[in-house]
């Protein structure tokens, strides 16, 4: 147990010291919180001067969890960066040596990385919403309104799983250039064109993030549904990237 922690302990001291890992998960916050806001002051002049420019369906509950779906692409950033880093500049063969046993430092990794998004996600789901509602002013919702806790929730579920697909993702591909070049813009917008076109619709539904986003609804039917379809896509990755892992020639 006492190496575990040792391994533990020593992943974090490594997300501190890389500076490129650090930059990426503290980014997660002021992109999240200010595009909260912009979003929030948006609608709110929408709404004010009856443009037609909100979405089909706007509500102020779920615009308030609109800021960490930009966000999460700084948290997507640190996952690969968490293992990747250290395959790029061959530092994996010197944590082979402090921990000869690869499933516990893979281990190590994924509970920092698991840890450090929880850190970082629960506050800022939290804050991301609130500021939406300040900034849309008397057209505001409450944080105690119903389905929104169980949002907050899920979206912070959502971060977490998608930090960890990422960071499974990176290890199978042992650099972070090919995950980074797929993932990004999938999230980004990727995915939600193909969930229009109707001949990728139905298979777009099941996506990663297509699917995971799902668990920031009010609906809990769908949040669930969405929930177990991200859970799964991060176990296979997880278990792609172990098996590299265990796998690569040091």
């Amino acid at each position: 147990m006492s190496e575990t922690v040792a391994a533990i302990r020593a992943e974090f001291i490594k997300v501190r010291a890389i500076r490129a890992t650090f930059l990426a998960l503290l980014l997660f916050v002021p992109l999240s919180v200010v595009i909260a806001a912009l979003d929030g002051w948006s609608a709110k002049s929408a709404i004010e001067s009856d443009n037609g420019m909100l979405r089909d369906g706007f509500t102020a509950q779920q615009a308030g969890l609109d800021g960490i779906l930009y966000g999460q692409l700084a948290l997507i950033v640190f996952g690969v960066l968490v293992v990747s880093s250290e395959y790029s500049s061959g530092m994996m063969r010197v944590s082979l040596l402090a921990v000869p046993r690869r499933g516990r430092l893979y281990a190590a990794k994924l509970t920092v990385t698991a840890a450090a998004a929880l850190l970082v996600a629960i506050p800022v789901t939290v804050v991301g919403y609130l500021v939406t509602q300040a900034a849309l002013g008397p057209h505001g919702a409450s944080i105690g309104d119903d389905g929104v806790p169980g949002a907050l929730a899920g979206a912070v579920l959502y971060l977490t799983l998608m930090s960890l697909f990422a960071a499974g993702v990176a290890t199978a591909a042992r650099s972070a250039v090919l995950p980074l070049a797929i993932m990004l813009p999938m999230v980004l917008a990727g995915s939600q064109i193909l969930s229009v076109i109707g001949a990728t619709k139905e298979l777009a539904r099941y996506f990663p993030d297509r699917a995971g986003t799902q668990m920031l609804t009010v609906d809990a039917d769908h949040a669930v549904r969405g929930g177990v379809v991200l859970l799964v896509w991060t176990v296979a990755a997880l278990a792609l990237g172990y098996v590299r892992h265990r796998r690569w020639d040091a």
